[in-house]
């Protein structure tokens, strides 16, 4: 049986990505496509990355989830809305059943016991910098899943992180204050009283939640990477957490139910352990999405495990030469410089891939990095002193110095094609 199943299981490898399907029907290209990136998706979890980094952003959360609700509170205080807390956390932690008012109260009394105003410029800083901590954290974990080996640096953490911060609370303000205005206006009442029309607007009150979530959720995958996120990939991840993080909320919800036992064997502890487990799922929900969207924006990579390089030697060849033809053409033409999103792009490339033999090719100097926020790349000395054989010779070298370098006779018949 085991081998039979072994047998089914390298048939179906090989249908599923030995398959071209450039020229199939868009509905086969589609299912293909899908089933794809779930298997992809499937790996990395039993990879075992993704549970490793949702753990650790379980502790920085349980941390930093006080002084970021003070820090929303004195801006929704600000515009008279800091009353808006309660609702959203509650929403938020619905799964939990009823010991999510337990949990909300408990936290908000903790918000509460922090005045803002009276912490002083050292409790201040302190206040921002665990908000910030956090941000940079939930980056990098978002960076590891999009293969980004360089964050934001000091100023742009802040003015980022910031911003996303101070404007959350006025997106949560202006939304709630929308759902209340459309609820409370007349016309939408009278138009769901006409026949068909509140039927429509009861499908809309299922539908609009689930792409209001996605839509939030897609804003999170475009703009905390540190690379450039296709907005039709954000959006798939965001659809996709939607749905699952929906899904998750309902199953989690079954458990709460049906773990009196537990809440009677933890005790007062029950309250906690059910609250970290809720975040630990949160943010394993959150992070598949962003797998989603890298996978979506790179299908190429589908098939790679993480750490693999998909480019055999020949393809890293000329993915130099290639990348020192856009570079130095547009030195020449004194266009801006290339930068590593802008040669992704360009490429269609998984940004690993493109990083790494930017590192090369900067070890090698043929290529520096510019000062500034965003590097960018310009080459080392006049392209006219830069062959395209030395660029290869110089590479190769390169690449067995990372080898493990063994000794071994060749035979002397074979030295000629060495």
């Amino acid at each position: 049986m085991p081998r039979l199943l072994e047998q089914w299981h390298k048939q179906y490898q090989k249908w599923l990505w030995g398959t071209d399907i450039r020229h199939r029907p868009i509905t086969v290209r589609f299912g293909m496509h899908c089933l794809r990136i779930v298997q992809a998706v499937l790996r990395d979890l039993a990879d075992g990355q993704l549970s490793l980094q949702a753990m650790s952003l379980v502790y920085t959360t349980v941390i930093s989830l006080v002084p970021l609700l003070a820090l929303s509170f004195s801006v929704l205080k600000g515009f008279g809305a800091h009353n808006q807390i309660r609702p959203a956390l509650l929403s938020a932690l619905e799964p939990l059943g009823e010991k999510s008012t337990e949990i909300t109260d408990r936290v908000l009394q903790f918000v509460d016991n922090i005045q803002v105003g009276v912490l002083g410029a050292a409790g201040l800083a302190l206040l921002l910098y665990s908000v910030v901590a956090m941000m940079q954290k939930i980056e990098r974990a978002f960076n590891a899943i999009w293969h980004v080996g360089r964050g934001r640096n000091f100023a742009q953490r802040f003015s980022d992180y910031l911003s996303v911060l101070l404007l959350g609370p006025l997106l949560l303000f202006l939304s709630v204050g929308i759902t209340a205005s459309v609820r409370s206006n007349t016309v939408m009442h009278t138009l769901a009283g006409m026949p068909g029309v509140g039927l429509l607007l009861e499908w809309a009150g299922l539908i609009v939640p689930y792409l209001l979530m996605a839509l939030a959720f897609a804003f999170i995958y475009f703009y905390l990477p540190h690379t450039r996120v296709r907005i039709g990939a954000a959006f798939t991840g965001g659809l996709v957490t939607a749905v699952v993080w929906k899904t998750m909320g309902w199953l989690f919800t079954l458990f709460v139910v049906n773990a009196s036992s537990h809440t009677a064997i933890y005790s007062a502890f029950a309250s906690v352990i059910v609250f970290m487990v809720w975040i630990y799922v949160g943010w394993l929900v959150l992070l598949v999405g962003a797998s989603v969207a890298y996978y979506q924006q790179y299908p190429q990579s589908a098939r790679m495990k993480r750490g693999e390089h998909g480019l055999s030697i020949r393809q890293q060849e000329a993915l130099a030469l290639t990348l020192m033809h856009h570079i130095t053409r547009r030195y020449r033409h004194g266009k801006t410089p290339h930068s590593i999103e802008s040669l992704t792009a360009l490429l269609r490339l998984p940004r690993r891939e493109v990083e790494r033999m930017l590192g090369l090719l900067v070890q090698m100097e043929f290529l520096v990095i510019t000062a500034g926020d965003t590097p960018h790349y310009v080459p080392a000395q006049s392209p006219e002193h830069m062959m395209p054989k030395d660029i290869l010779t110089k590479l190769r070298q390169m690449t067995e110095m990372g080898a493990e370098q063994y000794t071994f006779r060749v035979p002397p018949e074979l030295k000629e094609y060495l």
